[in-house]
């Protein structure tokens, strides 16, 4: 026999067999066993076949495993075997030759013709050894080799799943060494970059490289190797010095979204943080802020995720953006190249008709009675334990005794009130395990004797089964009141208390019958059940699965069943007395037609084969079949499949006794290679080829169509191999090109006799496919169902449709039933299946099958990551389209590193081979997803854990840049408008100019006491002289108990002697700039007011926590050091600290200043009090983190500072009589103003509450504001959710110990920010219980070029009692889709993509507010959303420094707008707003003007030409799933990354990836790029309670956030 030798691709044209007229492919049949195709240069010496045969075996796995074929050590000894005969090309990984050859026919091997010579006649085609799709698979793979996607990264203790051994410890990166070598830093080579001139050309292929483009980061090339003739862009396989100067350290990622890309520069410019880089400057440094590279393992990974993303091709924009808000998703246009169907109309197709001369009984209960009582002894039901042993043998005496007895008791035993339980036509519930075909066989034909409609369901098993609460809808609407079961099912429900079987959720309440002999009694001799007639009435109601997961009940009719049993039994060819062998459930579909009905009514022996007995011996069906001598089988391939994982060393088996081995799941595109494996392996053991009859069933049409062996008139079985493509097409092409994407399907036999069959269009009006069209299957025949029980709707649609012709003519008088079954009708009349309804899933505008989908996957070889079996494909709906997920249980024993292969592999073969991108791929731990009864999976219950978050996976890959193409076009920036044209536009569209101010300030206040003021030491020296004892200050401790008080003049007399120790001990003089490191508390204050005292200038500087030195000592130092100060001031406490050892580990301990402790100083008077000779001076400096991460101080003069106390005076108006209590950070902004300045110059009672201390006594705020009755507070956002969070459930509780917030009249948030209305209004609500007013809380806005800009008093003083204070905050609603657009548009609430925003409080007065263009820096109509620019006498006067970015803040202080009012002074604030005129009028009867801050500036993130808000992004991304506590997003190199806090356990950490991916692109139309689940707690946030996004960018780039999980998404 000489080996078979074909060239690359597993079609190569020579050996493609014979082609039929039809173009389907004939089929020998014989012993020969197949070889596989061995991809080789050069024929093997024939010497070498026995070695090739002895190749092919397959070694199986382990059989109790119940789950896959493996070709364990197959690949191995192929490559050993063939290694000599395949010359390698230098340098190309031989699993790449293929690519080269595949077109090549003229490259087909000379043995090819010798080979069909030699071939007999009767010798299998070996096109259709399973190994057909396998191969097609790798060459698939083949293409992708070069492709590298990053590895997701996941923390060990979620490694679940893995062994230690294959573990990767954090430092070290997770993908393959050669992506780690090629990122150490100083990789570049030598050789200058220009001499290679082929660097640009490859560049640009890497960026706009075909859906195969080699990616940058897989280089596998040795440095210094030469470049291989690489034959296409997908083979490219880059070499040497280009490669690593691509891939350098320093040079910034590709930007996927332009196609642009930066040459990597080799010097690295020196800057002090990442934060050096300029805004919209593309320049290539990665650092992060302390200035470390960016080598870390997560910049590698992105750098390979960017190198992996595919550009969708996108038309060219059009010139102008027509309409800025309708983001028009992209509606697939249908290809014009795409196949059509040709061929001509098919026709309706009949079967053989019913055998007329036959003695048929006139209905089933006949046929049971006459074998019951003339051949009582003869065996009907032989059943099986778990050990294979007959445990009891039904005869047909027993059965009709037995059923006889049920009949009766049901009918006349059971009873409540006295009136019979049941009456005729009433449906029953069978519920019976799988391991007990007798008592459910009594069960069946007791109620059909009985004229009741038994409907079997399954056994619950637990209170939570898959799909148990819709079984138990079905129950209820079949109106089911009574179930049978067998004593021992009866005894292994779950229970009540009382014993009874519990009540499932979702279950009618049911009256549970156990029908073992002992229950039943016998009915009297005179006693016959009621007439049967084989009419129109329910015979039994099967219940059917939908693809959305809801139950239904398809009814069948005593005339179907009676017809469904003549056809099966002309069909199969029944006679009376065979043995029929049965794998299937019997309670439903082909295992109760045949096993239970057909068999009864031919007097057959069936042997039942419980799944329980399956799992632990695969061969048993087998054994069963050789020791009764069967003549026939009913299996599915999965059974096939598992006895040949177990049938070596079986040597005593004999098939030979088999006339029929029927294939339940014949139409399944994965049965070819079951059936063609097991004929392979059992052919030498009597199993004849034409034994082999697969068939085609569904629930609504029962059997559909069945191959007959030749001696009942079958015809020669056939197969087509079609192209994929076309197949998604809804068309019929026999593959030509592409050898790749084929799929193989065998024929399902002819039509049952007695039916017609025609095949529709699937959508739409039922007219008749052309011949080469792919239409849903419909039958007309006696034999089908009858209805959906209770759905008259979509019974209509689906039992009585009306196929038509072209031109609309009926084609039949009778209607037909919708089998659910996609194929065609081909040659030989013979049925083909190509899919099902339900696994449909229509992507863009091509369809693809759940099964044919599967079938790649279980192809992509070594299968043994995941078990066979349990795979599910599904699709759910994003976006407007169906994305395709592909869900798979993994082994426990498979490696991280090798599921990740599997996964990206399979990705790339259902890409390659149905040209559609796999959404999302997850894996599971093994025997976790949700069961169907026999052991497949629940998919419906599978696709509802996937969207509610609930699967858990142990593995996952999301693909959306791939899949998603139907996203709007991103918006092109419209060219500039000139400032006429914006004021015309403006005036045309009756917008006004949104600008707004405060009350004027010189009608408020004499003018005498404001120079009076002017200065707040002078403010502090006459009120210490004036009204010495008056308290200012009064400090809480986390007890509630006051630690410290200052009056007037003990604040004077402190700040005194901290000004002489400043001037004598630390020797400084005027304008020195002094440090002061204080826990909040009165030490601060007088040490502020001593410095002014001296003419120092005061920093206000947070002191390090002393169990996180490391992460905050370096802040302080910095802030000493760019502030310059001379000296710092602090505790002795706090200086010890600053000097200690654990200090000196974090920063340079000899650097610091002089360090001054101001707890004992002594008791000394300053000889003068300094005076500012002019109110510019600088007053202080007041430092600060912004969100994005910039330190920067900024300078305030005496001017400043009193015209900002002046301002909030005015606006809370704040007197000496006034208390307020302040629970803020006092170091920079507001907080320092409130806690610091503002008592000294209104002379109001300060409280003060540390926000620290609230972290050991929560309701310490809220008890010194109900103790001190407080008016006036304020807190932070950070404040607002300790204790939303902290007191939520202890309302109770502060009431009994007397809280009582009614004293408030306003609670004032300061922020920087967007207010947040969620969590104002859930703090309100809690304590309205506590009397806290509905609308006391507001909030302000301010920032640091002017600190306080809004503040919302309510009510207050004088104007509260006439009612005519201020107006109330108010809520708009703004479309988000306009936002984006820089637009503000109102809609109504609840409207889609509404976004509430709340106006940030009042102008202050003396403040000027005008929104401007970002960029043109002209004015805005009040439509638009712009910039937000303040201009007021308590502006900041500058910068002291930005930290690294002193030149771009040139203007922050002092813009002008480019057109209009061009004279005023205005400071940028950083942030874009809106202003709203609204309906509301203020205290001197004007309209009020609402400022709507939206967000700030530098954090907004630019993508697809649109603007987003981070919070609006992550506020989605909160709601997303009920674990996520917090989420941050930020932009690196265009990708989107969310990082999303989990409460919650590790396992269910990957649930969340999916739910974030979706939610993002289902709201916000963008992909999210990288998906990184962290603890709680590690999203960085500042005292005010804002995000510090760019810290976590920081943080997450160098490896420092300790993820949970870390998904890439492609």
């Amino acid at each position: 026999m000489t080996a078979c030798v074909k060239a690359a691709g597993p079609w190569s044209s020579r050996s493609a067999g014979m082609l039929t007229s039809c173009g389907f492919l004939s089929m020998h049949t014989g012993s020969k066993r197949a070889i596989p195709h061995v991809t080789s240069q050069s024929p093997l010496p024939p010497s070498n076949a026995i070695t090739l045969e002895d190749v092919q075996y397959w070694v199986w796995t382990d059989p109790n495993d119940q789950s896959d074929i493996t070709q364990k050590g197959y690949e191995k000894k192929r490559a050993k075997l063939l290694a000599r005969y395949i010359p390698l090309i230098q340098g190309v990984d031989p699993s790449l030759q293929a690519e080269n050859r595949i077109p090549g026919p003229s490259q087909t091997t000379a043995v090819a013709p010798k080979q069909q010579k030699l071939r007999p006649t009767n010798s299998r085609d070996e096109r259709f050894r399973s190994d057909v799709h396998t191969e097609a698979v790798q060459a698939a793979l083949a293409k992708y080799k070069e492709r590298k996607m990053p590895m997701p990264s996941k923390r060990r203790s979620v490694l679940v799943h893995s062994s230690v051994e294959t573990y990767t410890p954090p430092d070290t990166s997770s993908a393959s060494e050669d992506e780690g070598s090629l990122r150490r830093p100083g990789r570049l080579t030598s050789t200058p970059l220009q001499s290679h001139s082929n660097v640009e050309p490859w560049l640009d292929r890497v960026i706009q490289g075909s859906s195969t483009s080699s990616s940058a980061s897989s280089t596998s090339s040795h440095p210094g190797g030469r470049p291989a003739a690489a034959p296409s862009a997908a083979a490219a396989t880059l070499t040497g010095p280009v490669a690593h100067a691509h891939i350098d350290l320093h040079s910034a990622p590709p930007d996927v979204t332009t196609g642009l890309v930066e040459l990597p520069h080799c010097e690295r410019p020196q800057l002090a943080s990442v934060r050096g880089v300029p805004r919209g400057y593309s320049g290539s440094v990665l650092e992060t802020a302390g200035g470390v590279p960016v080598n870390s393992r997560v910049s590698s990974k992105i750098q390979q995720l960017l190198n992996t993303l595919k550009r969708p091709k996108r038309p060219p924009l059009k010139e102008f953006f027509v309409d800025d808000f309708e983001e028009l998703l992209e509606v697939q246009q249908p290809d014009p190249n795409q196949p059509k169907p040709e061929g001509s109309q098919t026709a309706v197709l009949k079967g053989e008709p019913l055998a007329v001369g036959t003695t048929w009984p006139p209905s089933l209960l006949a046929a049971l009675q006459r074998w019951g009582t003339t051949q009582p002894k003869a065996p009907c039901l032989t059943a099986l334990d778990t050990a294979g042993k007959a445990i009891y043998t039904l005869t047909y005496g027993k059965l009709w005794s037995r059923s006889l007895k049920l009949a009766y008791t049901l009918l006349n035993k059971l009873t409540s009130k006295n009136e019979p339980l049941l009456k005729p036509g009433d449906r029953v519930a069978l519920v019976f395990p799988n391991s007990d075909p007798v008592m459910f066989m009594v069960g069946f034909y007791g109620c059909l004797l009985a004229e009741l409609v038994p409907v079997p369901i399954e056994v619950p098993l637990t209170r939570k089964d898959a799909g148990s609460q819709q079984v138990g809808f079905l129950l209820g609407s079949c109106g089911v009141a009574l179930a049978l079961t067998t004593d021992a099912c009866q005894k292994g429900l779950p229970k009540a208390q009382t014993g009874e079987v519990a009540a499932f959720k979702g279950w009618p309440p049911l009256a549970w019958l156990v029908i073992d002999g002992k229950h039943l009694t016998k009915p009297p001799k005179d006693w016959h059940p009621p007439a049967w007639d084989a009419g129109a009435g329910t015979a039994y109601i099967e219940y059917k699965t939908s693809k959305e997961g809801s139950t239904v009940g398809v009814t069948v009719s005593h005339a179907s069943l009676l017809a469904q049993c003549r056809a099966l039994t002309q069909a199969c060819g029944y006679s009376e007395a065979e043995t029929l062998t049965n794998v299937l459930d019997f309670k439903r579909d082909a295992g109760l037609w045949h096993g239970v009905l057909t068999s009864v009514m031919n007097r057959m022996h069936v042997v039942s084969i419980p799944y329980a007995l399956m799992k632990v011996n695969p061969l048993s069906w087998i054994q069963k079949v050789c020791s009764y001598k069967a003549r026939a089988a009913l299996v599915k391939s999965r059974d096939m499949h598992w006895s040949l994982l177990a049938q070596r060393g079986q040597r005593d088996v004999s098939l030979s006794s088999l006339r029929m081995l029927i294939v339940a799941d014949g139409a399944n595109p994965w049965s070819i290679s079951s059936c063609d494996a097991f004929l392979n392996v059992f052919q030498s053991r009597g199993l004849r080829p034409e034994v082999i009859c697969p068939c085609a069933s569904s629930p609504e049409a029962l059997t559909v169509a069945i191959r007959r062996p030749p001696d009942l008139g079958g015809p020669p079985p056939r197969k087509a191999v079609l192209s994929m493509s076309g197949l998604s097409f809804g068309v019929i092409r026999v593959d030509t090109e592409e050898k790749l994407s084929v799929l193989t399907v065998q024929d399902v036999g002819q039509v049952l006799p007695g039916a017609d069959v025609c095949v529709v269009k699937v959508e739409g009006t039922p007219y008749l496919c052309k011949t080469d069209e792919v239409g849903e299957i419909c039958v007309n025949s006696s034999a089908t169902g009858t209805a959906y029980y209770g759905l008259l709707g979509i019974t209509k649609s689906v039992f009585e449709t009306v196929p038509v012709t072209a031109g609309g003519a009926p084609v039949s008088d009778r209607p037909f039933t919708r089998t659910g079954l996609l194929g065609f009708i081909g040659p030989d009349n013979l049925v083909f299946v190509v899919g099902k309804l339900d696994g449909l899933m229509v992507v863009g505008v091509r369809r693809h099958n759940a099964d044919d989908i599967v079938a790649t996957a279980l192809a992509v070889e070594p299968m043994k990551f995941v078990y066979r079996g349990r795979i599910a494909v599904f699709s759910v709906t994003v976006l407007h389209d169906d994305r395709i997920v592909l869900v798979a249980e993994q082994r426990p024993d498979a490696s991280e590193e090798d599921s990740f292969q599997w996964m990206s592999r399979v990705l790339q073969a259902i890409d390659s081979i149905h040209q559609v991108g796999v959404y999302c791929l997850a894996l599971v731990p093994a025997n976790t997803l949700p069961k169907a009864p026999l052991g497949g999976i629940h998919i419906s219950e599978t696709k509802q854990r996937f969207l509610e978050g609930m699967l858990h996976p142990c593995n996952v890959l999301m693909c959306p840049h791939t899949c998603v193409t139907n996203l709007p076009k991103p918006r092109q920036k419209q060219p500039e408008v000139g400032p006429a044209s914006m004021i015309v536009g403006n005036l045309v569209a009756g917008k006004r100019i949104a600008q707004a101010s405060g009350r004027e300030l010189a009608h408020l206040e004499d003018s005498d006491q404001a120079r009076k003021f002017l200065f707040l030491p002078d403010v502090l020296q006459w009120r210490a002289h004036t009204t010495p004892d008056h308290p200012l200050f009064l400090l809480l401790n986390a007890k509630g108990t006051v630690t410290s008080t200052a009056t007037c003049v003990q604040l004077h007399k402190r700040a005194e002697r901290v000004a002489a120790a400043l001037m004598e001990k630390a020797r400084l003089s005027v304008g020195d700039h002094v440090a002061l490191v204080y826990p909040p508390g009165v030490d601060l204050i007088a040490a502020f007011y001593g410095c002014l005292y001296c003419g120092c200038v005061p920093v206000t500087v947070r002191p390090p926590h002393p169990q996180n030195l490391a992460t905050t000592l370096p802040t302080v130092k910095m802030i000493v050091e760019v502030s310059k100060s001379a000296c710092v001031l602090t505790t002795q406490a706090i200086m010890r600290l600053l000097k200690s050892k654990d200090a000196a580990a974090a920063v340079d301990v000899r650097t610091w200043p002089t360090i001054l402790d101001t707890d004992d100083i002594p008791k000394k008077k300053v000889a003068s009090i300094f005076r500012p000779p002019s109110p510019d001076l600088l007053a202080y400096l007041d430092f600060s983190v912004s969100t994005t991460g910039i330190l920067a101080g900024v300078k305030m003069s005496h001017a400043a500072t009193s015209a900002l106390c002046r301002s909030i005076k005015l606006q809370c108006e704040l007197y000496p009589s006034r208390q307020i209590a302040i629970c803020l950070d006092p170091y920079c902004g507001l907080g320092f103003a409130l806690w610091c300045l503002c008592s000294v110059y209104s002379g109001h009672q300060s409280v003060l509450v540390p926000p620290l201390e609230l972290e050991s006594n929560v309701s310490l705020w809220l008890s010194a504001v109900s103790q001190y009755k407080a008016r006036v507070t304020f807190c932070s956002y950070s404040v607002m959710e300790m204790c939303t969070k902290g007191l939520g459930a202890q309302t109770g509780v502060l009431r009994t110990k007397g809280v009582n917030l009614s004293c408030v009249r306003t609670c004032m948030v300061v922020a920087e920010e967007r207010p947040r209305i969620a969590l104002t209004q859930s703090f309100s609500k809690l304590f309205k219980d506590l009397g806290l007013p509905a609308r006391a809380v507001s909030t302000t806005f301010g920032c640091r070029v002017n600190v306080a800009i809004c503040l919302q008093p309510n009510r207050l003083g004088k104007l509260a009692e006439q009612g005519t204070a201020g107006p109330d905050p108010t809520t708009v609603y703004v479309d988000m889709r306009a936002l984006r657009h820089d637009r503000v548009r109102l809609v109504e609430r609840g409207s889609p993509h509404s976004l509430p925003l709340t106006e940030s409080g009042k102008i202050l007065p003396g403040v000027k507010v005008i929104i401007a263009h970002t960029e043109t820096k002209g004015p805005l109509g009040d439509s638009h959303l712009g910039e937000i620019w303040v201009s007021s006498p308590h502006n900041a006067t500058g910068y002291y420094t930005v930290y690294g970015e002193e030149a771009l803040h040139a203007d922050h202080f002092s813009a002008r707008l480019s057109f209009g009012d061009t004279q005023t002074i205005w400071a940028r604030t950083g942030y874009l707003g809106f202003l709203r005129r609204t309906e509301l009028t203020d205290a001197s009867g004007e309209r009020h003007d609402a400022l709507y801050v939206v967000g700030s500036l530098d954090e907004t993130l630019e993508l697809r030409g649109m603007r987003y808000h981070p919070i609006d992004i992550e506020t989605s991304v909160v709601r997303a799933h009920r674990s996520i506590a917090e989420c941050a997003v930020f932009t690196w190199t265009n990708l989107l990354v969310v990082v999303v806090e989990l409460d919650g356990l590790e396992q269910d950490a990957l649930d969340l990836v999916a739910l974030v991916t979706n939610v993002v692109l289902e709201e916000h139309h963008l992909v999210v790029g990288v998906v990184v689940i962290v603890d709680p707690g590690v999203i960085p946030i500042n005292s005010r309670g804002e995000k510090q996004r760019m810290h976590l960018r920081d943080g997450f780039l160098a490896d420092q956030l300790d993820p949970i999980y870390v998904a890439y998404n492609m």
